[in-house]
Order: C-alpha cells, then structure tokens, then sequence
C-alpha cells in the first residue's frame, strides 16, 4: 500500500500562519493582562485588544490557506498526476465526517468571536479614552479641557457624531485623514475647531436640550476680583433672561428667542471662526424679512448669492460647550470665588493674571516660572507677609499651575486667545458680533446694543457699596467718562491688565477717567506732556 501524501498544511508558510494566529497573539494577550495592574487604566490597552490583536491574528489565519495553496501549486509543478484534483468529502468516513464536524465548529467559534471583537472594537473607537488619550499629544488640549468643562460625562461622540450611519462612515472618513496627519506631522497647532463641518445641534445638543423646553430667567452672580492691591471684590447680579423656544411654552422672548422654530436667522461670516458677521438676515414668523449690514460693509446682492449662509442654531453662541479654554482673569476670579485662593495676599489677583499669561514655550517651563515669580514677588516687596503666610503662598502656587495646566498648552499653541467664546461677551466678541448696534437694516432699523435686552440688573456693588439698584443698568466700577460706548472685550481680554496703546510711564496708575472726559478724545501729545510735567 502506497504511503499516504503529507497534508497540505505541511509547510513553512502555514506554520508561521499558525504560529501568529495562535502562539503570539495568546503569549502577548498574557503578558499584556500579566502586565496590567489591579484597576490601571491604558488607553492603548483597547487598541492593542480590540484592534491590533486580532488583526495580527486574522493575518496569520489567512497566512494558512494561503500557504496550503503555495504547498498545492508547489506539488502540482512537481507531480501533476497526484495532486490535480481535490479530496473526495465522504461524511460515511467516520473520520472524515468528524474532522468536518471538527471545523465547522471551530469555524462558528472564530465567526462568534469575531463578531464579538468586531462589535467591541467598534465600542472602543467610540469611548472617550480613544477619542482623547490615543493621540496623546495632539489631542491633550482638548481632552484635559473636556474633562473641566459641564459635559464631562457626555461621550464625544454624541456630539461630534451622533446617530445614524452616514455620520458615523463620515467620522471614520475624517478620523483616516487625522491619522495620516498625526503619522506624518501634519497636524495644525492649534488643532482646529470643526466650524464647518459639525453635524447640526438639532442631530446632537437637541438631543438633551430642546428648544420647546427653554423658558423663565436664571440667576446669573459674577464676582470679579480687582487688580489691586486688597484684591478688591465687585459682584453683579443678574436675570439671564434665557426666554421660551416655543409659543406653546409661554412667550416666545429672552434669548433663547433666537432658537424659536418659528423665528429664522441666517448670517454670513468672512472668517474661518465666524467672528465677524457683515450681514444678517431675520424671518419672521410672519414672512417678514428684514436684511442687516454692517456699518461700512457693502454686500452686493450678487455677492450673497454666491456666499454661504448658515441658519443660527445653538453652537453659534455656545460653540464651546465641552471644551472650554477659561482665560486666566475669570479662572483666578473664580478660585478667589471658592477660596481656592487668599484674598488676603497683596496684589494676588495682578500676580497671578501676570503669571499664568507670561510667554512660555513649554508646560514644564510655565510651572517653574509661576512658582518661582509668585515667591519671589513677595520675598522681595512683601516679607513679613512670605514670612507668615508661606504655606498660603505655596497653596496659591499650586492652584495656579493647576488652572495652568487645565487651560493653557503652549506646546499646542492652544489657549483662551485661540478657541474665543461667543457665550457672552466680556472677553470675546461674542453678542457684540451682531448686537454692537452697527448692524442696520437699509429702513433704519438696528440690532440693538442693550443690556436689558438679555438680562436684568439685579444688584451691584464694587468694595462692597452699592453701584446699581435694581433693575438699573449696569456701572463700570471706574468712570470710564468717553469711553463708556466701549464693548467690554475692547479692553477685558482675559490675560493681562488692560495694556494702554500708549505707554504711559510714571503716570500709569491713573484711572481712565482721570484723562478721558466727555468731550474731545486725549492725545498722544497732552499724555507726554502730561509725563514731562510730572
């Protein structure tokens, strides 16, 4: 009797296939569990479990019939007469019909896991560890931010994404490209805000927020901390009027008047971020249509025809819901707020601005320079009070290279200044980008520039006296005389103190009203001669 052939699976190739499939990708999924401690947390783990396992396992499957069928075409070229045609499947052999039996189970568990590892991985390219830890640099900025922000437990892909299938192909779309740009270095820095191609907050933020559910007014308190030397306290209190989306809920007004279904507003921007609006255009729930233009901006309506215009929805105003990049005068105002910082130390407020707006080229070289200024400004001017108040200083330090290390990635070139916020309008343009008054219909009418219009002044105080009653309009804490028509981001910027166009030298310390007065605006020429005077 003739000696049976060895089976086709006797060579190099299907060993190696074996060998991949099986002893590698089980020895590293080992080590890897062996590796991983009680409750330590990788964002690679996934990745390596989920992704790249078992692709290197479904290689080496593969490598198998693939060497089966070198081994055939191999022995075909040698002996055409033996190996020509395939094996005759008997299932009356009882051992030809269990080594069927045999793989077709084997086959229905690797179908099962498969399916089971496919829908894992799935899940883990839409958890946030992916989305925020995988690419760690590039992506640090936003991941640290999203964590501070009020959407923290809200996945990222519930607004980036959200249901449906075309948006989810599109994410991974893009996600291929943002690979290749990590891969190669391509990356901007700062990463870019997806302005323009964001699914629609009604797909996503109306999800949780419907515009038929906004109505009534919120109790807004803003205590802002001066930059002198007691760290002067000044509060408002104020009715955010945030208004009804629908008619059904009430009066359709407030803010929120803007998201009303029944009310359209389309706009045209000329900027990447949407921060200059030269034209707006508002629908009424009557068919009325009225046109506004910018002060000094010719639109041709030849020009709007062909320009993109987008219909206001949510993130036009709150286009920085998760990941929020506070500006330092507002993180110190608030951890003053929370005694997360001592008012009792001198000029704490001027310091710590200072501090963290100073130009830094990287995190580590931020962190020593505000250990080291904030210590060494009161060794120096303050002694006796670095002598008592040590353990309040180091506190300080620690609580601003936390807020440092939150909002502001110099390595990123990422920050406040870069990722502007529209919801408001005391450090960025925000409102004013429509609401500055300039905007005008050609019959006169005009998006107003008033307070009252979105809330109402319950009660101010500067040092702790009365600025405004009740219902008022709001006060400046400083008499800003010819200035008073200023927008608050004109001069609030959200780093430093205010820096004057004009260096002021020795008379530096004056207050805005102590030069500008109602009436003719102060020259260059009486400020220096005001200085040689002195």
């Amino acid at each position: 009797m003739p000696a049976t052939a060895p089976g086709l699976f006797r060579n190099y190739v299907s060993y190696v296939g074996a060998a991949v499939a099986g002893f590698v990708s089980i020895v590293l999924m080992v080590l890897l569990e062996l590796t991983s401690g009680e409750g330590h947390h990788n964002p690679y783990v996934g990745i390596f479990t989920y992704i790249i396992f078992p692709t290197v396992m479904g290689f080496g499957l593969l490598l198998i019939p693939a060497g089966m069928l070198w081994e055939r075409r191999r022995r075909r070229r040698l002996a055409p007469d033996e190996t020509g045609r395939f094996p005759v499947l008997d299932l009356n052999d009882p051992r030809r019909r269990r080594s069927v039996a045999a793989f077709l189970l084997l086959t229905f568990v690797f179908l099962f896991m498969s399916a089971f590892g496919s829908y894992r991985a799935f899940e883990h390219t839409e958890s946030v560890s992916f989305c925020g830890q995988t690419c760690h640099e590039v992506m640090k900025p936003e991941f640290t931010a999203y964590l501070a922000s009020p959407h923290a437990r809200v996945k990222c892909v519930e607004c980036h994404v959200g249901p449906g299938a075309d948006w989810y192909v599109r994410s991974k779309l893009s996600g291929a490209y943002q690979l290749y740009s990590v891969t190669f270095n391509k990356f901007s820095r700062p990463i870019q805000t997806p302005v323009h191609n964001m699914r629609p907050a009604r797909d996503t933020c109306e999800q949780c927020h419907w515009p038929g559910k906004f109505h009534g007014a919120q109790l807004k308190v803003f205590n802002r901390f001066a930059y002198d030397e007691a760290n002067t306290r000044n509060q408002t209190r104020l009715l955010i009027n945030t208004g009804g989306g629908s008619p059904d809920a009430g009066e359709a007004a407030g803010i929120h008047w803007h998201m009303n279904i029944a009310n359209e507003i389309t706009y045209v921007s000329s900027d990447e971020q949407r921060q200059v609006i030269p034209w707006v255009q508002m629908r009424g729930r009557d068919g009325s249509v009225t046109e506004f233009f910018a002060e000094g901006e010719t639109v041709a309506p030849e020009r709007l025809a062909g320009t993109a215009k987008r219909r206001m929805d949510c993130v036009d105003c709150h286009n920085r819901p998760s990941h929020i990049y506070v500006p330092p005068d507002r993180a110190v105002n608030d951890a003053l707020a929370a005694g997360r910082l001592d008012a009792s130390l001198p000029f704490l407020k001027r310091q710590a601005v200072e501090a963290l707006t100073g130009d830094y080229a990287t995190t580590e070289q931020g962190l020593a320079a505000i250990a080291s200024r904030l210590d060494a400004f009161y060794r120096s001017n303050y002694p006796e009070v670095h002598a008592a108040k040590g353990g309040e200083i180091r506190r300080a330090t620690a609580e601003l290279q936390r807020i440092f290390q939150t909002y502001i990635f110099p390595e990123m070139k990422t920050d406040w200044r870069t990722h502007p916020d529209n919801a408001g309008h005391y450090y960025s343009q925000g409102c004013f980008r429509c609401h500055d008054g300039k905007h005008k219909s050609p019959a006169g009418q005009v998006i107003r520039s008033d307070c009252n219009i979105c809330h109402t002044l319950l009660d101010q105080s500067a040092a702790g006296r009365a600025v405004a009653a009740k219902g008022g309009e709001f006060r400046h804490p400083v008499d800003l005389g010819d200035l008073a028509v200023l927008h608050c981001n004109d001069c609030h910027k959200g780093g430093r103190p205010f820096n004057h166009p004009v260096n002021l030298g020795d008379i530096s310390e004056f207050q805005c009203a102590q030069c500008h007065k109602t009436g003719k605006p102060v020259s260059r020429d009486w400020l220096l001669n005001r200085r040689s005077m002195r």
